[in-house]
């Protein structure tokens, strides 16, 4: 290789070297793409794009992006104090409402479990009715004991009919606790009439409630049972 051009391809190499030693710190200096993008819809309806959150929509949600424009999260409004208390009132609102769903559900599995059918809803009717029956044929029993006594009390007050203030405290004392002990059955008596029927209320809401629950069940199942295939026997194509 001759000298001159030895010494031009030094110079040339010198140059570019030189030139990208003043290059470099201008692309050093070029600014780097936001990692993260916050955009949103005004209440103008303007769309507004920045790098960080937009005081302008504050009050609305703001979509965050990464550098490739897909969508990273979502930021909510910014609230005021009394903004957030009334969000937490409707949060936990909505909780109670899920839970009282939930609750209901519940009970209208174990309902349907207790009773498949109308007639073991019937049996069960029966027997609450026959225990308040029980109870009000002692009561009546136990009246016709008092009566008997009373017949015996007014008979020892046969002595006393012309004067009865001059019987003995012990009889007049016997008269008042026998009237007492009657009207005390008689309100039991009263008593269990009123819980009869609230024993038939029950069960008729009860049994109203079943009869929608019997109907979606026996819906449902329809609707999972696949269609019969109609069967055509060897000699029906002839």
């Amino acid at each position: 290789m001759k000298a001159g051009t030895r010494h031009a391809g030094w110079f040339m190499a010198g140059a570019t070297a030189a030139a990208l030693g003043l290059l470099s710190p201008v692309a050093w200096a070029q600014p780097k793409p936001p990692q993260e993008v916050y955009t949103c819809i005004d209440k103008t309806g303007r769309r507004i794009t920045a790098d960080r959150p937009i005081a302008d929509c504050v009050d609305r949600e703001q979509r965050i992006l990464d550098h490739t424009g897909a969508e990273r999260r979502r930021i909510g409004p910014t609230l005021t104090e009394h903004e957030r208390a009334a969000l937490e009132v409707q949060r936990r609102k909505e909780a109670q409402e899920r839970a009282r769903i939930a609750e209901e559900r519940r009970r209208e599995r174990v309902l349907m479990a207790r009773y498949p059918d109308e007639a073991a809803h019937q049996v069960e009717r029966e027997a609450a009715l026959v225990q308040v029956d029980e109870v009000m044929a002692v009561a009546r029993k136990r009246i016709q004991e008092l009566q008997v006594e009373r017949k015996r009390i007014d008979g020892e007050m046969e002595f006393y009919r012309r004067d009865p203030l001059k019987a003995p405290m012990k009889l007049q004392r016997q008269i008042a606790e026998n009237d007492e002990a009657v009207a005390e059955q008689q309100r039991f008596l009263t008593a269990q009439d009123q819980e009869k029927r609230r024993i038939h209320q029950r069960f008729d809401a009860e049994l109203a409630q079943l009869r929608q629950l019997w109907a979606a069940q026996r819906a449902a199942a329809s609707q999972l049972v696949p269609p019969q295939s109609t069967l055509v026997s060897p000699g029906a194509s002839r």
